[in-house]
């Protein structure tokens, strides 16, 4: 049965034998959150604990935000989470996360918070840093989860742990999503059947921009395959090509998966729900490097992130995906 504890010291009582595996949320959990704790459990082991924070952080909401809004889902949250495998659920007031009010000493997010989500919602990753320190600290965890959905967070997360020698490891989670694509996040409550419909053009952006990606890698794949002759040149028409677009020269030169055509093509699709009833009303889209989350160039090889923020009437979505370029295959 899964426990309830509201204070830092009934859980620094609980008696540790293996591994403790922590997942942090702000409460209204879904499948989402669930295949967190799933994975935790397994991090854990049979022997560990698996510990499920819910709280709603107050310095993660700027003016404007929706922190009365929020949902709040206790009874429900400790069920799902029973369900899918924590032994523990803390769930601390404010008071216990912040005994003296708010904190006058906090994390800074530093440049990387500044960009995208952090231009957005100024302020947002200085708040969201300083609680998963609190948080890490109050719950002293050997594994600490959470979901790639968030990549931004992630990322600084992973940034802090690295730079200020905490002593846990972090591990990501891939997103979820719901049969028709949209990223389980607890705000989709919030979109009526409309605002569902447009804010499905987020995840199909990423979709259009990982499959304009791949199709672009296998096409250089197979250029490289073929001598570089007559022959070459109809074998890449075969492919559906123009015979310039089979250029040698052209192909063999072109940056591998073409970082200008991913963001077109995820453009486009964000364009069209521009014009749609209600419309999309597109914050940002960027495919940036992850160790630091700035816009990538033509020549950049590795590991990127392609992510989208929009808003659909009152209510903000993100999203993102994986994308690997120079490895001649299809993305991540």
């Amino acid at each position: 049965m899964t426990t309830l504890l509201r204070t830092a010291g009934e859980l620094h009582a609980r008696v540790r034998k293996g591994r403790r595996a922590v997942v942090m949320t702000m409460g209204a959990l879904h499948e989402g959150h669930a295949t967190l704790v799933r994975t935790a459990r397994d991090l854990a082991g049979p022997d560990g604990e698996v510990v499920v924070t819910v709280f709603v952080n107050p310095l993660q909401f700027g003016a404007g935000d929706d922190l009365d809004r929020y949902p709040r889902t206790l009874d429900a949250d400790l069920a799902l989470a029973g369900r899918s495998g924590a032994d523990v659920v803390f769930a601390p007031a404010v008071e216990e996360v912040y005994p003296g009010g708010e904190p006058q000493v906090r994390i800074s997010a530093g440049p990387m918070g500044e960009r995208l989500e952090g231009s957005s919602r100024p302020g947002h990753f200085d708040g969201m840093l300083t609680v998963v320190a609190k948080l890490l600290h109050l719950t002293r965890p050997d594994v600490a989860l959470y979901g790639q959905k968030d990549a931004q967070q992630l990322a600084l997360i992973r940034r802090m742990v690295r730079d200020l020698n905490f002593g846990v490891e972090i591990a990501g989670v891939p997103t979820v999503r719901e049969e028709d694509g949209l990223a389980l996040s607890s705000r989709n409550r919030y979109l009526s059947a409309p605002e569902r419909r447009t804010a499905l053009a987020l995840s199909r952006a990423l979709f259009a921009g990982r499959d304009r990606h791949a199709a672009q890698e296998a096409l250089r794949a197979r250029a490289r395959e073929v001598p570089a002759t007559r022959a070459r040149a109809e074998a890449l028409s075969a492919l559906g090509e123009s015979r310039a677009a089979a250029d040698t020269h052209a192909v063999a030169t072109a940056a591998p998966g073409g970082p200008a055509a991913v963001r077109a093509a995820a453009r486009q699709v964000l364009d069209e729900a521009a014009r749609l009833d209600p419309p999309l009303k597109l914050d940002y889209l960027a495919l940036v490097d992850p160790s630091d989350f700035t816009e990538i160039g033509e020549d950049f090889t590795g590991e990127a992130v392609l992510a989208v923020a929009a808003r659909v009437g009152t209510t903000r979505l993100i999203d993102n995906i994986p994308l690997t370029f120079g490895t001649f295959g299809a993305a991540s």
